[in-house]
């Protein structure tokens, strides 16, 4: 379970049909009428619905001045042996990251840009952290998010015969030369603090890095997927 918190998180999960098993409400918070016609939606269907005083829903509440909804939801269950080309054309794949705000925003990305999914190889980190789920805005209703360990990646990639460009802030080749990523594809990045392995390199055909003209040494994570997803 996990809780998905805020108006539009809210209506993302119930319009992505999710499986939501409580809400709960503060009636002294929620002037909103697309929200509130969301609770009555789902207590007519059998969802539990609890108001709360506006000082209890802050102490559920994640985030500073919350707008007065939340739900519970189960986790969808997606595994790699139920992705392919064809339903997961492209897509993100991320070693050991450790920050579920980059995730979630990187999702949020990924569904901007027309991309399939996440992959999350060799992960520690959950993506429905209340960080996460905040920093995709909803989208993490809408994409398959999968955990699996790189060793399996590599070999369903390989097996799918999947072109896998991967980012280094120390590649050679600078990602504006890499000029056509043919489908299926996939961008692999590696974690926050020490990016890609030899070993996780050694999959990829291309290995390029976002050239840099000042002082800092690399980009933060989602940025740097931001700016090649959408190139991809």
């Amino acid at each position: 379970m996990f809780l998905v918190e805020g108006i539009r998180q809210v209506g993302e999960a119930v319009q992505a049909k999710a499986d939501l098993r409580e809400i709960f409400y503060a009636p002294e918070l929620l002037d909103s009428e697309f929200a509130n016609q969301l609770i009555k939606n789902l207590s007519s269907a059998g969802v539990p619905c609890y108001p709360t005083t506006a000082e209890v829903f802050s102490s559920l509440a994640g985030k500073e001045n919350p707008q007065g909804i939340l739900a519970v939801a189960r986790q969808n269950e997606h595994r790699l042996a139920d992705l392919n080309p064809r339903n997961f054309p492209w897509g993100v794949a991320i070693v050991s990251p450790q920050d579920p705000g980059n995730l979630g925003a990187i999702l949020r990305t990924v569904d901007a840009f027309g991309a399939s999914g996440m992959l999350l190889l060799d992960s520690s980190v959950d993506i429905y952290h209340p960080s996460g789920i905040r920093a995709s805005m909803g989208t993490i209703f809408w994409h398959p998010v999968v955990f699996a360990n790189f060793a399996d990646f590599n070999e369903w990639a390989t097996n799918h015969a999947y072109h896998i460009l991967g980012a280094s802030a120390h590649a050679e080749l600078e990602f504006r030369d890499v000029h056509e990523i043919p489908l299926p594809r996939i961008l692999l990045l590696g974690s926050e603090r020490e990016g890609l392995s030899e070993e996780h390199k050694a999959i990829c055909e291309w290995v390029a890095c976002l050239p840099m003209k000042g002082r800092a040494t690399s980009l933060n994570l989602a940025v740097a997927a931001g700016i090649m997803l959408y190139e991809m």
